[in-house]
């Protein structure tokens, strides 16, 4: 139980092996849940969500007990599952995650009600909120502080002060800052820019070749978290090769790290950049640092961060073996 009161179940969907949007990616997929599950470090635990073409495949890899037998609608599980909000909370999986439209907002809810019925079978019954937001545009540090882009006004048609009420009433956020996406349209996700890595320490991507809105985005965070300290770190983004247009690449952006009560799981790259983002980051928090490559799949858009989502292991005891 001690080990319980401290540690998170880290949950991974697997993809479909008869999605074609995932077809050409699926292995590349599967190969990074499965190095990424065996970085995970106790007190966390991980659960691989897998249907039944792909569960055995991880379990030979992983061990019977680390999966489970449920296929999800997607991937990019931190979207549309449980946000870490202090609470448990599921707010509304925007159309943006599914390519926008009408169209992208009924396959969005469909992805989310296959995923909330899966929790309600475990016991697990987050609070259901009509708040329009991905889990990936919560950037949350359990200690009162958030980091939200202001797709999320425009998305609830709300001012600041508005959605800070809103936000406050839905989750445990006390402060909460609303910054402009490093990328206009599409998904527009916070988790792309900054990552809490410790309580009330903010790490911000540098912005060398955008000078002014490197200034902006500082001067909106220091505005929103008066209490949190801020540091930037290398900002090693690659941007040539994209799989999807609408989603951009998530390669050489060390701000998508999972972060856990004890531990931060460190995307790496494969580049020279990688070594440098590990020192900051090491230096900064007294949490564990684990690197965690992600190569085979930034490319797509997310990682570490995009396709894990947490929850306290108190709360998911319908998931432990």
């Amino acid at each position: 139980m001690a080990d319980d009161a401290r540690g998170q179940l880290i949950m991974l969907a697997a993809p479909s092996l008869d999605d074609p949007y995932y077809a050409s990616e699926a292995d590349a997929i599967i190969e990074f849940h499965i190095a990424f599950a065996n970085r995970v470090a106790a007190p966390d635990r991980v659960r691989v969500l897998a249907g039944a073409d792909t569960a055995g495949i991880y379990a030979k890899a992983l061990g019977a007990d680390r999966v489970v037998t449920a296929a999800m609608g997607d991937i990019w599980i931190r979207d549309f599952g449980i946000m870490d909000a202090g609470s448990s909370v599921m707010m509304r999986y925007t159309a943006a995650g599914q390519g926008g439209g009408r169209n992208g907002q009924r396959d969005a809810d469909a992805v989310q009600e296959t995923h909330a019925a899966f929790l309600e079978s475990a016991g697990i019954l987050p609070v259901a909120s009509d708040l329009l937001n991905d889990g990936g545009n919560w950037v949350f540090d359990g200690a009162g502080n958030a980091v939200v882009s202001t797709k999320f006004l425009a998305d609830n048609t709300l001012t600041e002060d508005e959605a800070r009420a809103a936000l406050r009433k839905a989750t445990s956020a006390t402060h909460i800052a609303f910054i402009e996406a490093d990328e206009q349209g599409g998904l527009e996700h916070a988790d792309g820019v900054v990552s809490f890595i410790d309580d009330g320490v903010l790490l911000v991507n540098s912005y060398a070749d955008d000078p002014a809105y490197e200034t902006q985005l500082l001067a909106d965070l220091r505005r929103g978290l008066p209490d949190v300290d801020i540091h930037t770190i290398v900002n090693a983004y690659d941007g040539t090769d994209v799989y999807d247009s609408r989603f951009g690449s998530a390669c050489g952006l060390y701000t998508n790290a999972l972060v856990t009560h004890h531990a931060v799981y460190l995307p790496q790259f494969g580049i020279p950049q990688d070594a440098q983002a590990l020192e900051t980051v090491t230096r900064l928090t007294g949490k564990k640092v684990i690197p965690v490559a992600s190569h085979q799949v930034c490319h797509m858009g997310g990682g570490v961060r995009c396709m894990s989502s947490q929850i306290d292991l108190q709360q998911a005891a319908g998931l432990r073996p």
